[in-house]
């Protein structure tokens, strides 16, 4: 087929086809042109650039660049044409860099500093709304109001002070609110929580907004928190400010002074409250605090559905670590395990920093199903050793080791964690308050009345015999629907009671998980390895006192042999001859207290003590911290103890040297 212009028109397989078979024809040649090539433009003479002179010298200066070098300077410079463009204060944000570059210097004078924040606040007159927007200027703003005087920082915040609601909105503006938050004067802080007023249920369940909240509701005086808290009970708290000012928070007390209808309270507080479970942020205190007091008002369906969506929310962040993604860790980039890992952190360990936190981690625990308890557990694996040595986790893992029937996963989990690091627990303040729960279960000499009532906490319309539990927290009720373990110790304070639904019996699982997970054999050898140090030390010598009597009813029953070495261990500790380098076990105030004790409750141990150490010695021993040692023998409920000594020390009470209270001298 022959077209208009003379040239043949090929279909494209004919044309694939004749170049097969070698046939293809020369390509025709493009008019004005040589050899059939296509005209090219030329930045030189002739081609398109000879028709203008001055268009050719244009793109001689705009040379493509060749070398990396070049290619590295061209890139750089388009950036910076593009950030011109886009950031209104771009000249000026350079500038403040290279200021806060010598102002952040920790070897930079504190005159020099000054000079260079001064500076660089004078440049930033006027833009403090811009520049906290972006992610490097309000950097170099909140350092500036760190470092700054406090004329400058009262210029800033009132500056600032209208736009704090937005900014608190805002990714890198919300840490400039905290620090100005942080560094607030009485007024302006005062300032800040009345402009919160009416936006506190807004800012919740923001992801952001949530932590200045959060952030101002910690600082706050308790009026300040109340008036914080109260907006979260009704609509009418938060539109009529006055009506936040009252005595307390609690929302019972609330609703009777202001005659408010508790179904009106229940649905508003259950709208607000699911909107920040779907957000997620549950990590804040205040947050705690008004589901807290939601569960007081709360029926038993709507206590549930809450607890429901609380667990998965305070578990995540702990599948890495449980092995649940073992093929795509394996993966990932080493960049990425590592961020992966700071995050896999779960919330419900985050949230032990207040007491608030730990009642609503024991309230999932307690009111949570089997299958629930066993994903908390599941979710504490690897941050066990942080939470015993921390002031309210060692509190949720007494509760863990106290309820959950399921002793294989907490000897798994727990268990196994705190046998591997004993001798750091067992001298440490809260490290050793697990080990004494096995042994001696919430005794209060360990625990103080406010860390038992916690324990005890539960939701009341969850709880079972709900009018008792409400009546007296030290109740047992029946039907194995309550484990109660009492502890009356000599100061007249007694034990209270975990609530839980757990049905196995309470000596039963402190058995599985002393002797069965080979712990009681693991704790008696570290104190025998550190016997002297633990005999010694305040927190010390509590394990050691209850490991060597065996615990509460005998529960080391299993290993008394071993418990016969460490007794045979202190013993020689205590006979050593008195050096200059060490206090002896008698004289030094922790030990001499701690022997005492053994005495008294472990005539065993006392046999062993006085054939070792004291026979024949006992007037050495008659004066000052000793003599509680020697007189111990004489208070002993044993009569075979007494028997043992009364011989050597009458003779020694006689001439009075040695002293034994009267009441107690009577009572023997």
């Amino acid at each position: 087929m022959v077209g208009g212009g003379g040239s043949d028109l090929q279909s494209p397989k004919k044309r694939k086809r004749e170049h097969a078979e070698g046939k293809t024809k020369p390509r025709p040649q493009v008019e004005g042109g040589g050899h059939g090539a296509k005209r090219k433009k030329h930045s030189g003479a002739g081609g398109y650039a000879d028709h203008g002179g001055g268009a050719g010298e244009a793109v001689a200066k705009k040379k493509r660049p060749v070398t990396p070098k070049e290619k590295r300077l061209a890139a750089k410079e388009m950036s910076e044409a593009r950030k011109r463009k886009r950031k209104r204060h771009y000249s000026l944000e350079k500038e403040l860099t290279k200021l806060w570059e010598k102002m952040r210097c920790h070897d930079v004078s504190k005159e020099e500093r000054s000079k260079v924040v001064s500076e660089a606040i004078r440049k930033m007159d006027g833009k403090y709304l811009d520049i906290a927007g972006s992610h490097v200027t309000a950097r170099i703003l909140q350092t500036c109001v760190k470092w700054c005087s406090q004329s400058e920082r009262d210029a800033i915040f009132g500056d600032l002070q209208p736009h704090l609601l937005t900014l608190s909105r805002k990714k890198y503006a919300v840490f400039l609110v905290k620090k100005l938050i942080e560094l607030a004067t009485k007024n302006q802080f005062a300032s800040f929580i009345s402009s919160l007023h009416g936006h506190v249920a807004k800012l919740l369940p923001h992801t952001i907004g949530a932590a200045v909240v959060d952030y101002a509701y910690q600082r706050a005086t308790q009026p300040q928190k109340r008036q914080l808290l109260l907006e979260l009970y009704s609509t009418e708290l938060q539109l009529f400010k006055d009506l936040t000012v009252q005595s307390s928070c609690s929302v019972l007390e609330t609703i009777s002074k202001l005659g408010l209808q508790k179904s009106s309270v229940l649905q508003y507080m259950t709208i607000e409250i699911q909107k920040i479970l779907e957000k997620g942020t549950v990590e804040y205190s205040i947050v705690h605090t008004a589901i807290l007091e939601y569960f007081t008002i709360a029926d038993k369906t709507s206590a549930l559905d809450v607890i429901c969506q609380l667990i998965p929310l305070l578990t995540q962040g702990a599948s890495i670590i449980d092995g649940d993604e073992p093929s795509i860790t394996s993966e990932l980039p080493k960049k990425t395990k590592a961020k992966k890992k700071r995050l896999s952190e779960p919330l419900i360990v985050r949230i032990m920093q207040t007491r608030e936190g730990l009642k609503l981690a024991i309230s999932c625990l307690k009111h949570g199903s089997a299958k629930d308890r066993k994903k908390i557990i599941k979710s504490l694996k690897g941050h066990i050793m942080k939470l015993a040595l921390n002031d309210f986790g060692c509190l949720f893992l007494i509760n863990i080791i106290s309820i959950v029937d399921d002793t294989k996963l907490v000897s798994k989990i727990v268990i196994q964690e705190l046998a591997k690091n004993l001798k750091q627990l067992i001298f440490d303040k809260n490290g050793r308050r697990p080990l004494l729960q096995l042994l001696h279960p919430l005794c209060s000499r360990y625990l103080s009345p406010v860390d038992l009532a916690c324990l005890s906490y539960s939701v009341p319309s969850l709880s079972s015999r709900k009018d008792e539990a409400l009546e007296s927290a030290t109740e047992v009720t029946s039907e194995n629907k309550v484990d109660a373990v009492t502890d009356k110790e000599p100061d007249g304070l007694e034990g209270m009671q975990i609530v839980s639904e757990s049905k196995k019996d309470p000596s039963q699982r402190r058995h599985e998980l002393l002797i069965k997970s080979e712990l009681a054999e693991a704790l008696v050898q570290s104190c025998m390895e550190n016997v002297g140090e633990l005999l010694r030390t305040n927190f010390g010598k509590e394990v050691l006192y209850e490991v060597a009597v065996g615990g509460k009813d005998n529960v080391l029953e299993g290993i008394t042999d071993k418990i016969h070495k460490l007794h045979d261990a202190i013993a020689s500790d205590a006979a050593q001859p008195k050096t200059e380098d060490i206090e002896h076990a008698f004289e030094n105030f922790f030990s001499s207290r701690g022997i005492r004790r053994m005495i008294i409750d472990c005539p065993a141990f006392a046999v062993t003590l006085w054939r070792k150490a004291l026979k024949g010695k006992c007037k050495i021993w008659a004066e000052g911290h000793s003599s509680k040692v020697v007189a111990a023998f004489l208070e002993s409920p044993s009569s075979e103890v007494k028997d043992l000594a009364k011989r050597e020390l009458q003779p020694l009470i006689d001439t009075g040297i040695l002293k034994v209270p009267d009441h107690k001298a009577m009572e023997k």
